[in-house]
């Protein structure tokens, strides 16, 4: 009799055919959207970026649904492949680089890791049908490794306005550049004369409670630098009594010079021919004093520290304040320095977040120093992650603390009513205080804030902005006026969604709001609140005004300088020009004829023309 045989079959991994189609389709959408749109999108442009997220996340979200309800695998297949998907993702955070496992990126490794390993569960569902078990279960765990392992070969310098800036892991950083071949170091400055007192960090003294003054005249602000420190000498953006040549065909900007620079996103202070700023290099935090003419070091002080986080980098975020041959610079993790101005020595120094007992906060410690005259002496005011501390300007000695309330702003010295007091946007709203004792004149609650400078127009009242994470909600006008039994009232006059700022400075002009509604330029009326025009794509830039010329000096995201018309009638771009490489959030300041740009990786002066 003879004998039949069979060959086995091959197992499937599915009873019946697989529903393929809609893992592919989604499969497409992040590779189109997700992956393939940031090789076309133009820079600067967070339409694209937020579009580049979104499809990665819903189509990751359909092919995990599909998978587990639709996809007709054995459920033992379904099951397993989830399984080893979490275990890849598992296995391969720490060997991720830190700058995109975690921090303020909210686990960006995460975010570039999950649709890759989506994409490459629907490759291996399209092409293992067919194989046997054992080789689908090989095949699956080298085709997860793999998918989650391209994670491990990137890092990121940042994000921006146009998304995740992806570099290899192996290429070197900026600041990995700048410490391997920066060799111009200055002489190093002498220690503090004897003197002069020195208040160590560790020395912590109760703070000195004074009794309000009476309600005097608005002080001048002790300053004689041309441009003190943040935003100038209002701290308003405003830069008056010049006009430059706006035909930049003819009359470009001319580079004076430009150097490398530390990380950080500190602007300038500049008195005559010396310019100041922050930056991290390496394992110390600097406060560092160039020539403006030349753009060569002067001296540098350096403090044994390093902030870092994913989103901004490493560095520190606020800018020096220059007043009677001092510069006062806040690091961010907390430490106060008063230096001398010519040679950087060491006057006093605190640890602002040792003595106000506040948490170093999740972007560093942004605020900038506010020296303000109380009582015929001078108070150095900062915002410790929105909780204000003043300390005596001669000594360091700490005067008062405020309350926590988290942000990111720097304090504002204001004149409302007759009455000098220091205005702070936090993380909850506005609040105005007394600046000799910090008692609280009055607040206002507006959703979320704490990053964008308020600003005073001409009537007295206030413009804040408040913004949340995915970009803003909008400006508010308050009148704040006085009551005849000495307290405070506050009244909302409008609130408008046609400029929302999140972390990009506006400016006033001639009754207008002129600032960032996203990455767009946008004005609006101060009479109403309503939007006059909105156009120009620059990014997340910042912005100067020169109101002699009705005219913003705008520095894009991407280092370009542009000009654009600061009038209500409608946006007119009137000319641009390319002045740094690499994402540029600092300030912009112009000096008589001198304009300083800065990011994280560059400096450079460049000379305008002025207009006769």
């Amino acid at each position: 009799m003879k004998s039949l045989s069979k060959t086995p079959s091959i197992p499937s991994i599915s009873p019946t055919p697989l529903r393929l189609w809609p893992g592919i389709a989604a499969a497409v959408l992040i590779l189109v959207l997700g992956y393939l749109l940031r090789l076309v999108a133009p820079a600067g442009n967070d339409v694209f970026f937020i579009v580049e997220v979104i499809a990665a996340m819903v189509g990751s979200l359909v092919i995990v649904v599909w998978w587990i309800f639709f996809s007709r695998a054995a459920w033992f297949v379904r099951l397993g492949a989830i399984v080893t998907m979490i275990l890849a993702l598992v296995a391969i955070r720490p060997l991720l680089d830190k700058s995109i496992a975690g921090g303020a990126m909210g686990g960006l490794g995460y975010i570039l890791t999950i649709p890759a390993l989506c994409v490459a569960l629907v490759i291996w569902a399209m092409t293992s049908i067919h194989w046997s078990a054992a080789f689908r279960s090989a095949t699956l765990v080298v085709a997860m490794l793999l998918a989650s392992g391209t994670s491990t070969l990137l890092r990121t310098d940042g994000i921006s306005s146009s998304g995740f800036d992806l570099r290899w892991r192996w290429t070197p950083t900026a600041e990995e550049l700048l410490l391997a071949h920066d060799k111009d170091e200055p002489v190093p400055p002498p220690t503090a004369p004897a003197s002069i007192p020195s208040v160590p960090t560790t020395a912590i003294e109760e703070p000195v409670s004074k009794p309000a003054p009476d309600l005097p005249a608005a002080p001048a602000p002790k300053q004689s630098a041309e441009w003190p420190g943040f935003r100038g000498p209002l701290r308003d953006g405003i830069v008056r009594g010049v006009r430059i040549e706006t035909d930049w065909s003819s009359s470009p900007p001319v580079k004076l010079w430009s150097r490398p620079i530390g990380p950080g996103w500190s602007s300038f202070a500049v008195d005559g021919d010396l310019l100041y700023t922050q930056e991290q290099r390496g394992e110390e935090e600097l406060v560092s004093c160039y020539r403006v003419s030349t753009g060569q070091p002067v001296w540098r002080h350096r403090d044994p520290v390093r902030f870092y986080e994913s989103n901004a980098g490493a560095g520190p975020r606020g800018t020096p304040t220059l007043s009677n041959g001092r510069v006062y610079a806040f690091g961010a993790t907390g430490i106060l320095n008063a230096l001398d101005a010519t040679n950087g020595a060491v006057i006093w120094s605190r640890d602002v977040a040792s003595d106000s007992a506040t948490e170093i906060p999740m972007w560093g410690f942004s605020s900038s120093p506010l020296v303000v005259p109380v009582q015929g002496d001078d108070l150095v005011i900062i915002a410790a992650s929105g909780k204000l501390a003043a300390y005596e300007a001669a000594t360091g000695k700490p005067r008062w603390f405020g309350p926590a309330d988290g942000g990111y702003s720097s304090p504002h010295l204001v004149t409302i009513a007759g009455v000098p007091q220091i205005l702070l946007l936090s993380g909850m709203g506005a609040r105005s205080v007394e600046p000799a004792t910090g008692t609280v004149l009055w607040q206002h609650e507006f959703a979320l804030g704490g990053i964008v400078q308020p600003a005073v127009i001409a009537d007295g009242d206030v413009l804040i902005s408040s913004m949340t994470f995915t970009g803003g909600v909008g400006i508010r006008r308050l009148a704040i006026t006085r009551r005849s039994d000495g307290g405070w009232a506050v009244e909302e006059r409008w609130t408008s969604t046609g400029l929302k700022p999140y972390y990009n400075d506006f400016a006033i002009n001639k009754g207008h709001a002129f600032g960032f509604d996203g990455s767009i330029l946008s004005a609006i009326d101060l009479a109403d609140g309503a939007r006059k025009w909105k156009g120009g794509r620059y990014g997340a830039g910042q912005l100067l005004v020169l109101p002699d010329q009705d005219i913003l000096l705008v520095l894009s995201e991407e280092g370009e300088l542009a000009l654009v018309s600061a009038t209500p009638d409608k946006f007119r771009e009137l000319a641009r020009f390319k002045a740094i490489e690499g994402k540029s959030w600092s300030h912009p300041v112009l000096v008589r004829d001198t304009l300083l740009v800065r990011n994280g990786e560059e400096m450079a002066a460049f000379r305008l023309s002025i207009a006769r």
